[in-house]
């Protein structure tokens, strides 16, 4: 059955006989909706070729006691943004774009709703927490070994005592995003100046150096700006032309609700960068090639082939230790100069790829697993509501 439109006033709704998905986000100051709009775009446009009704929905217009909620499409012709009327969703993909939004107390109220409701699939319900996902690796024995030693940043005396086992460490936000606050701290002991301090601004690195313990702490608190932060083992990162690189997978659930690798890309980092994100001067490359050029062919390809399979097995155990229901996540991978892999972060709200391929599959991939869970219905354990 064709979808079909008419009218209400000036808003019109939409019947329908498909699946219907909606992107849950949060309102602007203007009565639209904040988020990646480009993004948005793309996934109605996939939407429509996989045959869903699909809409952009600000938290706000959440009202489930209705039947018709409040949200956007896009017009190709126009290429404006309509607000209409829209059925209830049979899913809801969670792209709220910050912490703090998604934090609100009545936007969580609102998620709660959507996860509550016997008809409607929710998944991936908030950001990753970068301490709690190392909490949910370090209780499963298959995926513990991956995890580079990790500490809360609380005391000094804490902090020196794990430079004394690790000379070269990072220091990350608790809830940091895309490279954003992250600083490196090296031990030197044969230098008169032994602690060395480097700290991003904006596509350059900043390097200071200081005598002692008390003077680095007092550093790293003004840089941090009271901010919670973890510290973690510093890894040898395998190089390509004497810059390091990482490894970015994306990992989403598949038409059969199962974890399934969409694609691996490399970031290389910059010449001045103390990261491989791109933002922060880092490029994007083939990671193949890179492992090849630093591993050789056949180590190489055993590497990439044990990097899928264990991603894989992150992905399982950071969706059973959050007891939620996930869709996907996109990795922070590395592999260091012996071959062996580490895992640095996860995101649960993906930033977009800019590599084609995986771009498109990523888009059709959010629809397979949404068709997936409309299948499920009614939800396990819940009684479906009559119409």
């Amino acid at each position: 059955m064709e979808l079909e439109l008419s009218e209400t006033g000036s808003m019109g709704y939409l019947t329908h006989a498909k699946p219907i998905m909606a992107i849950l986000t949060i309102d602007d100051e203007s009565h639209e909706f904040r988020g990646n709009r480009h993004n948005f775009v793309d996934l109605l446009k996939v939407g429509r070729e996989a045959g869903f009704i699909a809409y952009v929905l600000p938290a706000k217009n959440v009202k489930l006691s209705r039947q018709r909620l409040k949200g956007f499409t896009y017009s190709e012709e126009t290429q404006t943004w309509e607000q209409k009327l829209f059925p209830l969703p049979n899913v809801v993909y969670n792209r709220i774009p910050l912490r703090e939004d998604e934090l609100q107390p009545a936007v969580k109220k609102k998620i709660n709703a959507l996860m509550k409701h016997p008809q409607i699939h929710l998944f991936n319900p908030s950001f990753f927490n970068k301490w709690n996902l190392f909490e949910w690796l370090n209780l499963s024995r298959t995926t513990k070994p991956f995890i580079p030693a990790t500490r809360r940043l609380v005391t000094p005396v804490a902090l020196g005592r794990m430079l004394r086992k690790h000379s070269f460490l990072y220091l990350k936000p608790v809830s940091g995003k895309a490279g954003v606050g992250i600083m490196t701290i090296k031990l030197q002991p044969e230098k008169t100046m032994p602690y060395r301090l480097k700290y991003q601004e904006k596509k350059k690195s900043v390097t200071y150096r200081c005598s002692n313990l008390s003077k680095l702490w007092l550093r790293i608190k003004k840089q941090s700006t009271g901010e919670a932060y973890i510290a973690q083992q510093g890894i040898e990162l395998a190089s390509y032309q004497t810059r390091p690189f990482d490894l970015r997978a994306l990992l989403q659930k598949n038409q059969r609700g199962q974890w399934d690798i969409t694609g691996i890309g490399a970031r290389l980092a910059g010449t001045a960068s103390i990261t491989t994100h791109v933002p922060r001067g880092g490029s994007i490359e083939d990671p193949e090639k890179l492992l090849v050029q630093f591993f050789g062919p056949e180590q190489a390809r055993k590497i990439y082939i044990q990097v899928r399979n264990n991603a894989l097995l992150i992905a399982k155990q950071i969706e059973r230790g959050s007891g939620t229901r996930l869709g996907e996540m996109s990795m922070d991978l590395g592999v260091d100069i012996n071959g062996q892999m580490w895992f640095f972060e996860a995101n649960s709200k993906p930033m977009k790829f800019d590599e084609q391929h995986i771009r498109k599959k990523s888009l059709e991939r959010i629809y397979h697993y949404s068709n997936y869970l409309i299948k499920q219905q009614p939800k396990p354990g819940r009684a479906a509501v009559k119409s």
